[in-house]
């Protein structure tokens, strides 16, 4: 896989800053990996995310991306911004959907935001009913 050109990351009041990429380790079924700061325009840190590119079974339950901020900064929507931006760099990777996943007593806010589909068909899903793990599906 290529990695390409990350400057284009920048979107209304943030900007992703890469931070590193990682190659993947196939013997691990690790994809390649993109890891961003999630910065203000005058380069606060204010989190972080990364966009795993390619597909395997094990990115359905791990996601292909991750996201954290700062509490100081949470409640202003900056991980469903910076979401927006990881899925036109996935784009550029010609990925035709992305899976975030997050557990359910972490409120899947950012995921509901942007709109994403939780699968009735969720095979995590505990004797109950209840999702074990909340996997959304967004189609690019």
């Amino acid at each position: 896989m290529q990695f390409v050109d990350t400057e284009f990351l920048v979107g209304g009041e943030i900007k992703l800053v890469l931070n590193h990429t990682d190659e993947g380790d196939p013997a691990k079924n690790w994809m390649p990996a993109y890891h961003f700061d999630i910065c203000r325009l005058d380069g606060m840190r204010m989190g972080v995310c990364d966009l795993r590119v390619g597909y395997t079974d094990g990115l359905y339950y791990g996601g292909h991306i991750g996201y954290r901020i700062e509490p100081e900064f949470q409640g202003h929507h900056y991980a469903a911004k910076a979401c927006r931006l990881l899925f036109l760099l996935a784009q550029k990777h010609a990925m035709p959907y992305l899976i975030i996943t997050c557990n359910p007593d972490n409120l899947p806010k950012t995921c509901e935001h942007l709109h994403g589909e939780l699968p009735e068909d969720n095979d995590m899903r505990m004797n109950d009913g209840a999702p074990q793990k909340c996997i959304f599906r967004f189609a690019l």
